[in-house]
């Protein structure tokens, strides 16, 4: 294709000056050779209204372009034949439902444009095709005939301009975008930008942007039916502006890899003329050889196993056949140097004696005394069996009690290295097993990269957070931790990235959790469960003043010249400031003391002239600020319908206040406070064996008819769930409803357990925990089933001090010890009663 640079005239009626050219002249001219005079039909000439129409199912032909047409269907051929020089183009929808010919009417466009029959000519697939020129828009009117061929009637819409000076503004932006797709698309050929330069009429410039550039067929037809130049020129401009983000993205992906292949070869080339250098100066290095001698010494030291050592030595071989260059290499390499790395055979030097075992617990943690026996047995046990086989410890107990810190004193009484890892969150069964070296980037699982790090194959793993994994598409990281907690398998573990069996037997695990019920079950029969209950007020003082108190006056750079608690303020800290199982909280408080001394003694222009500042429950708002927390079982139960339950939660036992009240209505039980199923089960349980039992407790048989009871257990926010609140909410109704009237609960008496609908009381767990709760809440008097009183036997004495205890059979057990002798009965609850003060609230 060529293009003319020489100037014409127009000779058309249409009013054109000399030297314009119309576009539609030129392309024919660039297609065939020949000049508008030479065309049959021109443009200014009439065009016939009724036409003989050709289907192109290739897109719309525009004026002044040439077009090629398949026209191998019978109903085809025969308009040809029959046709005069020129022919109506109609073109395909795309929701047509078939594209095999002959088409239906109404599967085509109804706007298309009047070309001349140029010649027949060939597809290259061999169907035959006719070559047209587009001369001008046409409308379909309707079809005259339809049955051997297309025959139809036609106009001829004007093209117009609205707004003259946009059309010239967005011409040169077309002709401008269409001159830089060329420059940088060499797919399109370079005669296009001289094209697009030659084209001054701007309809044309639009028609031939879309002939030439690629868009689908409901796009080009949008632009032969627009009659608006502006409008038209900005569709071609948009076509124009995404066809060049295309190709500048394109250009600089390929600049991009260009100039990596060129720093490849460029790096290739400058390390092959190193290499010769180094030979000429007779300095040469054989990286591979270093490598060898490198790896040989370390794989005769590394003490492996006889299917470990001959897997390296095999990656070694394959090593030295290999270039430096290759990406292999460094992979090899890398699992070369995890083989070496690992601790096969070195052992840390024990030192199991079990007196000073005892000595360090006792050093490191205040209390815990049944932990610690059965820690010692463990380690006893340890002793004793040669083949390292043995329980695997679960610590479970609320954040705070000391779970971390007992496995960290375990590995110093045992002369081990200590490793923690957080389980916390894990999805990925990969975080344990490791990935296969198929992957990039494949790593071991953090079981290996532990012993990597530790150096040894003894050491002591704490699996923290074991009831907080997770699990989804990519596995089950549980699973995983099977193969390692399981004394019987653990010998020969196989990581993904080894693919080699290690020996886990020599590592002590011990893991911890919050909630042992939110263990997996698999991973929770493979070990031993170590209950932490929380401590008690009396423990967290001797805490504080052993252990907390002094690493925070280290942590603020202060000793005991700076500061000094009092028991009594110490105590307060416990009591007004944290309410919790642990310790955490405490220590926290004693550290914003700490900061409040630090920053005093750091004011002093001489801190060495200091005094030393003393804390008093008196003078402790002034270090912690207003007291946080209160007491109020006594002040909550001084009206009916209030009594005490106890609930275990996930951070150790607390108080329950269970709240009953009734209004006029229909009987309707309402119940409030973010109740669980379970919990509002059992609400309903002691509602009908309250109405059940009416007569008994002398409630009107009307009550229950006339009255809406509503109960609520605060807090509103904090969702509640579980059995043993069965008793406590039987309570708090029949304190409501005693007698018609009312009755007070007794003051500073407790109760858990679940209950049935014949009124038998069943046991609950928790118990340790909930009397722990009830203590540092101010409790005297725990009401429990019982089934539970071997639970009581086994709390320590120092932690039960000062508590009574009521055990209930039946619920009428309950009513007494809690509301007093039954209506009719004068005598007194068949248990002692709790302490004169806490006889009754309205006393």
């Amino acid at each position: 294709m060529s293009a003319h640079s020489d100037s014409a005239q127009g000779n058309g009626g249409n009013g054109d000056q000399p030297g314009t050219r119309d576009p539609r002249v030129l392309v024919d001219e660039i297609i065939d050779g020949t000049s508008a005079a030479a065309l049959p039909v021109r443009l200014g000439q009439s065009l016939p209204t009724t036409l003989p129409i050709l289907v192109s199912p290739v897109g719309p032909v525009y004026p002044g372009m040439m077009a090629t047409i398949p026209v191998g269907d019978p109903r085809s051929q025969k308009t040809l034949s029959k046709a005069g020089p020129h022919v109506g183009i109609l073109s395909v929808k795309q929701s047509a439902s078939t594209m095999e010919p002959p088409l239906p009417p109404e599967q085509l466009y109804s706007f298309g444009s009047v070309a001349r029959l140029v010649q027949p000519v060939n597809m290259p697939d061999g169907t035959p095709a006719v070559a047209v020129i587009g001369l001008k828009r046409m409308n379909l009117e309707q079809f005259v005939s339809s049955d051997e061929m297309l025959l139809a009637e036609v106009s001829y819409p004007e093209e117009r301009v609205v707004n003259q000076r946009e059309v010239e503004v967005i011409q040169s932006r077309v002709r401008d975008g269409m001159v830089e797709l060329v420059k940088i698309s060499p797919q399109i050929p370079d005669e296009i930008a001289d094209l697009a330069r030659q084209v001054p009429v701007p309809g044309a410039l639009a028609d031939f942007v879309m002939a030439t550039l690629e868009s689908s067929i409901a796009s080009k037809q949008e632009i032969l039916q627009d009659l608006v130049i502006e409008s038209r020129l900005r569709s071609a401009w948009v076509l124009v502006e995404q066809r060049l983000d295309l190709a500048r993205l394109g250009a600089r992906i390929h600049e991009e890899i260009r100039s990596k292949l060129e720093s490849r070869q460029r790096e290739h080339y400058l390390r092959e003329q190193l290499q010769a250098i180094r030979r000429e100066l007779g300095e040469e290095v054989d990286q591979r050889q270093m490598d060898r001698d490198t790896y040989e010494k370390k794989i005769a030291d590394a003490g492996m196993p006889e299917q470990a050592e001959e897997r390296a030595r095999r990656e070694l071989e394959r090593l030295t056949l290999l270039p430096p260059e290759a990406s292999e290499y460094h992979v090899i390499r890398n699992y070369l140097d995890w083989l070496v790395e690992l601790p096969w055979s070195r052992e840390s030097d024990q030192e199991l004696d079990i007196s000073r075992a005892a000595a360090i617990l006792d050093e490191d943690h205040h209390g815990l005394e049944e932990i610690k026996e059965r820690i010692l047995e463990f380690l006893a046990v340890r002793k004793l069996r040669q083949d390292q086989q043995g329980a695997i410890l679960c610590l479970v107990g609320p954040p705070g009690v000391g779970k971390t810190s007992l496995g960290q004193s375990v590995a110093r009484a045992m002369g081990r290295e200590f490793h923690r890892i957080t389980l916390g969150g894990m999805r990925d069964e990969a975080e344990i097993k490791g990935h296969r070296r198929t992957y990039v980037g494949a790593m071991p699982g953090k079981i290996i990269q532990a012993l990597r790090r530790v150096k040894n194959r003894n050491p002591v793993f704490m699996l923290d957070e074991l009831d907080k994994l997770g699990s989804d598409w990519r596995g089950d990281p549980s699973s995983a931790l099977l193969e390692v907690l399981d004394p019987a398998q653990n010998n020969a573990f196989e990581d993904l990235y080894l693919d080699l069996p290690f020996d886990l037997s020599h590592v002590m695990f011990i893991a911890t959790a919050n909630m042992a019920a939110q263990i997996p079950r698999p991973l929770l029969d493979r070990m031993e469960v170590l209950t932490l209950s929380g401590y008690i007020p009396a423990e967290k003082r001797a805490i504080g003043r052993k252990y907390l108190l002094p690493r925070q006056l280290e942590a603020h750079g202060l000793d005991r010249s700076h500061l000094r608690i009092t028991d009594k303020a110490l105590g307060a800290i416990v009591d007004n400031y944290t309410r919790e199982a642990g310790v955490r909280e405490l220590e926290r408080m004693i550290g914003r003391v700490c900061r409040k001394v630090a920053a005093r003694v750091a004011a002093l222009p001489d801190p060495s002239t200091h005094e030393k500042l003393l804390v008093t429950p008196e003078t402790l708002p002034d270090y912690l600020g207003p007291r946080r927390h209160f007491h109020e079982v006594v002040k909550r139960c001084t009206r009916p319908g209030v009594v005490i339950g106890l609930a275990w939660t996930p951070v150790g036992g607390e108080v329950l206040f269970v709240e009953a009240t009734s209004m006029p209505g229909k009987g309707v039980l309402q119940l409030t406070g973010k109740l669980g199923e379970v919990m509002s089960e059992s609400a309903r349980i002691a509602h009908s064996l309250l109405k059940s039992q009416a007569s008994k407790y002398m409630i009107p048989a009307k009550v229950f008819n006339e009255l809406d009871i509503h109960l609520h257990v605060p807090a509103g926010a904090i969702p509640k769930d579980g059995p043993s609140a069965g008793t406590a909410m039987f309570a708090a109704l029949l304190s409501l409803l005693w007698r018609g009237k009312g009755k007070v609960s007794r003051a500073r008496v407790a109760m858990t357990g679940e209950i049935t609908l014949r009124g038998a009381v069943l046991p609950v767990g928790g118990i340790k925990e909930k009397v722990i709760g009830a203590r540092r809440a101010g409790v005297r008097t725990v009401v429990l089933p019982e089934q539970n009183r071997p639970d009581v036997e086994e709390i320590p004495p120092e932690i039960v001090k000062g508590v009574k205890f009521i055990f209930a059979s039946d619920i009428d057990d309950v009513v007494e010890a809690v509301l007093g002798p039954l209506p009719g009965k004068g005598k007194a609850p068949r248990q002692p009663q709790p302490p004169t003060e806490a006889n009754n609230c309205a006393s």
